[in-house]
């Protein structure tokens, strides 16, 4: 069962109460809270994602609350619980949703350490993954959702799940995080794309959340095999160039972005070599998204492969 099938009063029961079990990608997590931003958030933006059985294990469990004491009242916050554990300082109140999504980020990458993590957004065509690792601002996570928009698959547009032994990618499929200009850019492109609450001046600035389409959610037990690895950079007024990007240096890259490269040792590393050298590593200047869709349509066409 798909989380759409509760009515708004059965999720926001289950939430208030002994929690919603959350399937997204190959994690199971049990979430509770009260706090209506963060209900609202889970119900638009995870309406195709399945719940677990009830009474099945779940990999993480979590809640959003509010502290005790005046700051109820004054200057409302938010805590994120993981177990009995804070791991975070609060935020304030209307910041609940982003907190959710940067808690269960850190509950995958403090935690699930059977998988190599890397920190970059990747998507998918014909069972080939792209892997697009960039610093804040070079336009990543907007390039990410305009290709979701555009037919690819998402499978993170945050975390990249490597399975050190099979060397292939898994899905996590969760919503897209957008900030700043990077909203209207993308409402503007995908008019039909569903957004989840706004969060204003948040560390990162203005922030929303855009749900993945249900067809990444449906096929996210599907892994995918590397194929790629671009380096995005949005510059204004550049024309689409796509320049070879040297290997050793994307594995340098990559090892100290890992989020747990020092953790596997030996493992990461073949993990992570092995991706290296049965990708294409590229450089990708843009300022167009329309450029940047069919340059990446050209990668994934069949006879480019």
């Amino acid at each position: 069962m798909n989380l759409s099938h509760l009515s708004s009063s059965e999720l926001a029961r289950a939430l208030a109460g002994p929690g919603l079990s959350l399937r997204t990608g190959q994690f199971t997590t049990r979430i509770q809270t009260r706090i209506p931003a963060a209900v609202e958030g889970i119900g638009t933006l995870y309406a195709d994602h399945p719940l677990a059985p009830e009474g099945s294990f779940s990999d993480f469990h979590v809640r959003l609350l509010r502290p005790a004491g005046l700051r109820r009242w004054y200057h409302p916050q938010v805590l994120f619980a993981f177990d009995d554990f804070i791991p975070f300082k609060p935020l304030p109140y209307d910041h609940a949703f982003p907190m959710l999504e940067w808690g269960l980020n850190w509950c995958v990458t403090s935690h699930a350490h059977w998988y190599l993590i890397l920190h970059a957004a990747v998507v998918e065509k014909n069972g080939f993954a792209a892997i697009l690792p960039a610093p804040p601002g070079s336009g990543k996570s907007t390039l990410c959702a305009a290709l979701v928009n555009r037919g690819w698959r998402l499978l993170s547009d945050e975390l990249t799940l490597i399975n050190p032994h099979s060397g292939r990618i898994d899905a996590l499929a969760r919503p897209v995080s957008l900030k700043n200009t990077s909203i209207d850019i993308i409402r503007s492109f995908a008019p039909d794309a569903v957004f989840g609450p706004l969060a204003q001046d948040t560390a990162k600035g203005t922030v929303a959340h855009m749900k993945p389409s249900a067809d990444s959610v449906a096929r996210a037990h599907e892994p995918a095999t590397p194929r790629w690895v671009i380096f995005p950079k949005y510059v204004p007024d550049s024309p689409p160039l796509l320049t070879p990007h040297p290997k050793g240096h994307a594995l340098i890259q990559f090892a100290e972005n890992a989020f747990n490269y020092s953790v596997l040792g030996t493992l990461g590393y073949d993990a992570l070599a092995r991706l290296i050298a049965q990708s294409d590593c590229f450089d990708f200047t843009y300022s167009r998204l329309d450029d940047a869709i069919a340059t990446f349509a050209d990668l994934a066409a069949p006879h480019a492969i």
